[in-house]
């Protein structure tokens, strides 16, 4: 073979490399080429929803409390238990589109409340308490705080999810608990560094075992976005959402008969 033959090769092998490496590129930046499209209709709401809405709760507000919730699995259960219209369902992972997430917390003086027990200070959003007292100056947002626990806050947080699944017109509240806040907050950071909104993917979501410091087992949260929505789906869900969050918030952001003690059971 003679040298310009070898040279000749090499620069195209030099030219191929360099087009593949570019291609790579290429579809990391862009993630609708690396995540699957969704199938038409997949996350289509009908048109008449809000009518079957009223239909069903002849016209009464729509409150928080009107919507399943996913619980945390305790033990290092890594299944979810999800109501349904035949009793309790157990899956191994929830998909649907994330509409909206709150970030709620609570305390209360006892170290184990009885189920149902009003909190003595709630939050919706980790910021502000329900009587206006900002969170961040409070001593029991503190980090060993909590009786009994070298490092734990007396006041509890949490993470609810406003998740659509297919099929449904109505979103269930699946609640992330404190111990993977931070993994959803890294899902959100993964999705605006791709400028893909939070609603604008389908989300997949399990759970893996884990240990604590201390040595008990939990449930650890983990998050994929499986599918990117179309623009047409998108615009569909953000205004079907709009339309249900609205409502929701405004029933359980009051305190009162509606505020405090509706969401004892928020976190």
């Amino acid at each position: 073979m003679s040298t310009v033959d070898v040279k000749t090769r090499l620069s195209e092998k030099v030219q191929k490399s360099q087009i593949s490496k570019r291609t790579e590129r290429t579809n990391t930046a862009n993630p609708e080429t690396t995540l699957a499209a969704v199938k038409p209709g997949y996350m289509t709401l009908p048109a008449n929803a809000i009518k079957i809405i009223n239909e069903n709760l002849k016209n009464k507000p729509l409150s928080r409390q009107s919507i399943d919730i996913v619980k945390a699995p305790a033990g290092g259960t890594i299944a979810f238990t999800v109501p349904g219209l035949t009793g309790d369902e157990v899956h191994k992972d929830l998909t649907g589109v994330i509409l909206d997430y709150a970030t709620p917390r609570a305390y209360w003086e006892t170290s184990d409340p009885t189920e149902g027990t009003p909190p003595s200070c709630y939050s919706p959003d980790s910021v502000t308490s329900y009587d206006g007292k900002p969170c961040s100056q409070c001593m029991y947002n503190a980090f060993g705080s909590k009786d009994g626990d070298s490092n734990a806050k007396a006041c509890k947080e949490s993470v609810e999810l406003y998740l659509l699944r297919p099929g449904n017109i109505m979103p269930i509240i699946v609640r992330i608990p404190v111990s993977s806040k931070c993994i959803f907050q890294k899902y959100l950071t993964r999705l605006v560094s791709n400028m893909i909104p939070l609603s604008g993917v389908v989300t997949k979501i399990t759970l893996e075992k884990a240990t604590s410091r201390q040595g008990q087992a939990y449930a650890q949260y983990c998050f994929e976005a499986t599918n990117v929505l179309s623009v047409e789906e998108s615009g569909t869900l953000m205004d079907f959402s709009q339309k249900i969050m609205e409502v929701v918030t405004s029933r359980s952001a009051l305190p009162g008969e509606h505020g405090v003690h509706e969401l004892a059971e928020a976190v």
